[in-house]
């Protein structure tokens, strides 16, 4: 039941990864042009430079923010790795020595035979 439920969401995740393909494309772009723009921004020593750089890393910090939906596309390729990383590992039973409901069937035993 668990392979299928890491299934499912592996399935999902896919999907979810497949349809925002393109704007984490133009998040990468974009993000590599605000890098560059950013650093001429620095190097310049004009100040029509710098309002030049400055309006050229608005716009494109405005380009990158149009592309928001490629975090749901991070997300789902972290959650593909959390799949893939979970997906041969057994499910554990916690066990509690000291605890009274672990040892019912003993101490009911032990109840009768008094």
């Amino acid at each position: 039941m668990k392979k299928f439920g890491l299934l499912l969401a592996g399935f999902i995740a896919v999907m979810v990864l497949m349809s925002s393909i393109g704007p984490l494309v133009g998040l990468g772009i974009s993000l590599l042009v605000l890098y560059f723009v950013i650093k001429q921004f620095l190097k310049t020593h004009s100040t029509a430079g710098k309002i030049g750089w400055g309006i050229a890393s608005v716009i494109v910090l405005l380009a990158t923010a149009a592309n928001v939906p490629a975090i749901l596309g991070i997300a789902a390729a972290y959650v593909l790795y959390l799949i893939y990383k979970n997906w041969g590992k057994k499910a554990e039973a916690v066990t509690d020595k000291n605890d009274p409901f672990v040892n019912f069937e003993k101490q009911w035993a032990e109840l009768k035979n008094n």
